[in-house]
């Protein structure tokens, strides 16, 4: 079948649509490269975003008349944040692989001597989210397949090399959710339970509830997830940690909550959140694996992750599904047809 949009008004292949419309009139924060990294973090904090592209001035003459375009150096997002706190805070060495570079001895070299450290050297620390970019004609299936392959995120860029907007795997998964009825495929893909689609049975990466929040942390980082499953007695699914509740780290007045258990930590950001929200929250992070993909996708965007794990019927964690698993199945429609 060739993709085509038809003569009709109502597009029928979602797989042409422009990429760039799905992120119309998008406020774009960005970082300047020498910003301190704490000064960073209150940036994502405030606006209450998980990432923003880090920019530095090509032109730091004032005397020079021309204008040149500012440069995108890289991403600042939640994992960089914690592989920060766990290089210099905790004085951990990176992880199996990564290299000792010397953005790496710079920043341990500043901190240790009280300086100040851009953002420039602590963004994509993490080495895991990128700066990578699309052209505005590109299509929502060229950001699948992108998005198929792990990235969870891509800048959309102008003409001029200024960033139109950023495309994140949650912003096409929750179009596609909403348009379902829109593309047949899409439609009858979502009906499918997770058994059908064969995903969901994957190594959980999890800790004990007992165990110090730093752990989790280091499970994050060390496995380059966006969030770890916190598990009781015989392996029952008490809740989740996410990279962006590290915010909850930051805000507190010391890092004291680092050797917080998992579970108190759990506990204190569903408080927090209740807070935030107006209203108790409890979130539910679990399926099974005879539940539609369109359901477990509602309960991705209700709760606003990147994973939900898969129980078995003792509510013992089994499995996962991810974002990327998602944008994996959607982007086997097209090679199925």
């Amino acid at each position: 079948m060739s993709h085509r949009e038809g003569i009709t008004t109502e597009t029928r292949d979602w797989s042409m649509i422009k990429a760039s419309s799905l992120i119309e009139n998008q406020n774009v924060i960005t970082i300047e490269a020498s910003t301190p990294v704490e000064e960073a973090c209150d940036i994502l904090i405030k606006n209450n975003i998980s990432s923003a592209p880090v920019y530095q001035n090509s032109n730091n003459d004032p005397s020079n008349t021309i204008v040149h375009p500012q440069s995108y150096v890289g991403m600042f997002d939640y994992g960089d944040i914690i592989a920060y706190i766990l290089l210099v805070l905790q004085d951990i060495p990176p992880p199996p692989g990564g290299e000792i570079t010397f953005e790496i001895k710079d920043i341990v070299r500043r901190a240790s001597e009280g300086k100040e450290i851009p953002v420039r050297l602590a963004s994509d620390l993490s080495q895991k989210n990128p700066f990578y970019s699309i052209l505005p004609e590109a299509t929502l299936l060229s950001a699948v397949e992108e998005f198929a392959c792990g990235i969870h995120r891509v800048c959309v860029l102008n003409p001029d090399g200024t960033i139109k907007g950023i495309l994140s795997q949650s912003t096409v998964t929750k179009y596609l959710y909403e348009h379902q009825r829109q593309f047949k495929d899409i439609e009858v893909l979502m009906n499918k339970t997770l058994r059908q689609l064969s995903i969901g049975e994957a190594s959980v990466i999890a800790v004990n509830a007992d165990s110090p929040v730093l752990d989790a942390l280091s499970l994050m980082s060390k496995h380059a997830v966006s969030s770890v499953a916190v598990l009781g007695h015989m392996g029952v699914v008490l809740g989740n940690i996410s990279m962006t509740d590290v915010k909850h780290v930051l805000k507190s007045d010391s890092h004291q909550l680092l050797w917080k258990t998992c579970f108190q930590f759990v506990s204190l950001v569903r408080t927090q959140q209740g807070i935030d929200d107006g209203q108790d929250r409890l979130p539910v992070f679990d399926v099974r694996l005879d539940t539609t993909l369109g359901f477990t996708i509602a309960k991705l965007l209700a709760t606003k992750s990147h994973r939900v794990w898969v129980i078995d019927e003792r509510e013992r964690a089994i499995g996962v599904v991810s974002l990327t698993d998602v944008m994996q199945v959607v982007a086997s429609t097209i090679r199925s047809r």
